[in-house]
């Protein structure tokens, strides 16, 4: 299986790098081929402009917003994404990206003003994000990292398709041994697939 794997933090020491290298490979290691997409490494142009926005809803022509990024989506059977929690939400690069590359023609269809999935040929979808912070902290704020997963990018790819997401809390106190644990449930989680 080709396996897109969209990666967004800004530094290469960061405990999102040792994610990131755990899915890959699980993935290498099930024999999937893994097509990593490091999106601050590409300077993805995640500022969508004025001219951009005006085309959004015209398929087709809004493919130029991020046409390799999709080409690399529509290629894939399988979609990973490992990135941090900052200020209640994923960092604006993979806004930016969700923004660019999930557009209307691509990721879904509106039908009588109803999302209808268009991702369809994806098998799997996974996400895995660290948070400063406790999980009831998240919860209170609605935890929008894990809706973008549970509830936008499932109605993408429709029903039957498995949808996950692994969430590591509590990072500005975990140690050694909670970065271990849940490392070692990113790769069995990801060596599943």
């Amino acid at each position: 299986m080709r396996v897109m794997v969209v990666y967004a933090h800004p530094v290469r020491e960061s405990s999102n790098a040792a994610i990131r290298d755990a899915i890959v490979e699980a993935l290498k290691g099930r024999g999937h081929a893994v097509d990593l997409c490091d999106l601050y490494a590409e300077n993805f142009p995640a500022i969508m402009s004025r001219e951009e926005r005006l085309i959004y809803h015209d398929s087709g022509a809004n493919l130029v917003l991020a046409k390799p990024w999709i080409e690399r989506l529509k290629a894939a059977e399988a979609l990973a994404m490992v990135f941090p929690t900052w200020v209640f939400g994923p960092p604006a690069i993979l806004k930016g990206f969700c923004e660019k590359v999930f557009l209307p023609g691509v990721a879904f269809e509106l039908v009588d003003g109803k999302v209808r999935p268009a991702l369809t040929h994806l098998k799997r979808v996974g996400g895995v994000s660290s948070y400063g912070g406790t999980r009831w902290r998240a919860l209170l704020a609605g935890d929008p990292p894990r809706k973008l997963f549970t509830r936008s990018l499932r109605a993408y790819v429709g029903p039957g398709v498995p949808v996950g997401y692994l969430g590591c809390y509590d990072m500005n106190r975990n140690r050694e041994p909670e970065l271990k644990a849940f490392l070692d449930r990113v790769r069995r989680a990801y060596a599943g697939w």
